[in-house]
């Protein structure tokens, strides 16, 4: 199924809502992750709002959901922005982040809303996560999927490889990871920190299919989650190619903003660049 110009508009609008939503909560928390959550939330949006999650907000933990598993849990807040736009809680508890008894924590928690599906802090372990629902889901004979958003740079982790060779071996042909490719981390740029590339044929010697996208490019993003459902002999990574900070310029690009939330005249400078966005969006789609 080919995704549409108006569906295409409808999603980019709804990324810049998420975009506006996640500087909104740093500013009110006053700490977190900027750059991260920025960038990924085209992806967020189009997997929520146009993939094919078998997800319902209004029953969120029914038996033979899809489970989206947050590997890189430090950009969250494109997570919980995205879950309020689907109705799953009030928009307005946004606004908790980060706050003591929030549900709404600086990295996500089992269960403490609606479809947030692990416990996400150290780096590297959601792989192994989102192959053990996979895993168990293959065992039980259950159609549900498992979507693992990922960073870049956990691929400096130990922990992430021995997942992928396990769910190659193993062809979890319903598990489709997403890597957020930023080429940053909290202190430098990935290929100056520890070099990844080439990180596609990594993966396609561990048994995986690859596919390389634009993470911006709502078209190329929504053709590569229809790709991954349609691919049955092994597991699916999408190398989605972002840029950190994406919608406010003084932001994209610099890995200084991983982990910083924005000043006040940041955060309404921020906000005037993606209200002007908005207006572009629009503009183009008409």
């Amino acid at each position: 199924m080919s995704i549409n110009d108006e569906k295409i508009k409808s999603l980019e609008l709804r990324a810049n809502e998420i975009r506006k939503d996640i500087i909104r909560m740093l500013l009110e928390a006053k700490s977190g992750h900027s750059a991260g959550p920025l960038g990924m939330a085209d992806v967020f949006a189009t997997l929520y709002f146009y993939g094919g999650l078998n997800w319902d907000p209004a029953d969120p933990w029914k038996e033979d959901r899809d489970k989206v598993i947050l590997s890189n849990g430090h950009i969250c807040p494109v997570w919980y922005a995205t879950l309020a736009h689907t109705g799953a809680f009030s928009h307005q508890e946004l606004m908790t982040l980060r706050k003591l008894g929030s549900p709404l924590q600086g990295h996500p928690h089992y269960r403490e809303l609606p479809g947030v599906e692990n416990t996400g802090g150290p780096l590297g372990q959601g792989l192994s996560q989102a192959v053990g629902h996979a895993m168990a889901g293959k065992m039980d004979g259950k159609r549900y999927r498992i979507y693992c958003l990922m960073s870049d740079a956990e691929h400096q982790e130990g922990q992430t490889w021995e997942a992928v060779m396990f769910a190659g071996k193993n062809n979890l042909n319903n598990l489709t990871a997403i890597v957020d490719r930023n080429n940053i981390q909290i202190d430098g740029y990935t290929e100056e920190v520890m070099p990844l590339e080439p990180l596609s044929d990594k993966w396609r010697a561990f048994n995986w299919t690859v596919i390389q996208i634009d993470g911006h490019n709502i078209r190329e993003i929504a053709d590569a989650f229809e790709k991954a459902k349609a691919i049955a002999e092994n597991p699916t990574v999408i190398i989605a190619h972002t840029i950190a900070g994406k919608g406010v310029d003084f932001m994209e690009g610099n890995y200084e903003w991983h982990g910083k939330p924005p000043k006040p005249e940041e955060g309404k400078e921020g906000l005037n660049q993606l209200r002007t966005l908005w207006g572009k969006i629009k503009s183009e789609h008409e």
